[in-house]
């Protein structure tokens, strides 16, 4: 009798991995947009908004390992308008980037809306922190909003892509289990 291929103790271990996986409660959680605020300053819309249940278990196990993690958030202004085409006043997109150093023991944190200033810590909590809160992020200046008017800001975040190194693609299966996706978050305010 021929015994099981290697190849097929192999898939049956992913498979097994997965199935694990997709059952822990971690995967059930829900990602999403919340503390959502808007003010100005004598020139500027600000945003302030956070996401909430971004770092699964896998995802941290991966940082952790040294895997650059980015997330995207999207955000647009749009007049609020019942029965007309909404129009859009503002659109911007900008990225958060998180690499560990295990040499230094150290969270490295660009973003780009802070003209990729890195930012270095040695508290997790502080790094996770600073890749999912926007502090006083410059949505537009005040110079398209007209007074007495309604306004409708949707937000969204997701996680980018991994890109591995070469020789782990391998790995990029089990990446798929921590992307996360938000829905859009609206927030209404009159000007």
């Amino acid at each position: 009798m021929k015994k099981p291929d290697g190849v097929i103790l192999k898939i049956l271990l992913v498979a097994a991995c997965l199935l694990l996986a997709l059952s822990s409660p971690v995967m059930a959680k829900e990602v999403k947009i919340a503390d959502f605020a808007v003010t100005n300053n004598r020139d500027d819309l600000l945003v302030f908004f956070s996401v909430k249940g971004a770092f699964t278990r896998e995802m941290v196990e991966a940082i952790q390992n040294g895997i650059p993690t980015t997330f995207s958030y999207f955000v647009r202004l749009e007049e609020d308008k019942i029965l007309w085409f909404k129009k859009k006043i503002a659109a911007k997109s900008f990225t958060h980037t998180i690499k560990y150093n295990n040499m230094k023991d150290e969270y490295v944190i660009k973003r780009s809306w802070d003209a990729d200033k890195a930012i270095t810590t040695k508290s997790f909590e502080q790094a996770k922190s600073l890749m999912a809160e926007i502090k006083s992020f410059r949505l537009t200046d005040l110079d398209p909003l007209e007074k007495e008017h309604r306004y409708i800001i949707r937000a969204k975040a997701e996680l980018d892509k991994v890109t591995l190194p070469f020789k782990l693609h391998y790995i990029l299966f089990f990446t798929a289990l921590w992307d996360f996706e938000t829905s859009w978050h609206s927030f209404k305010f009159k000007y």
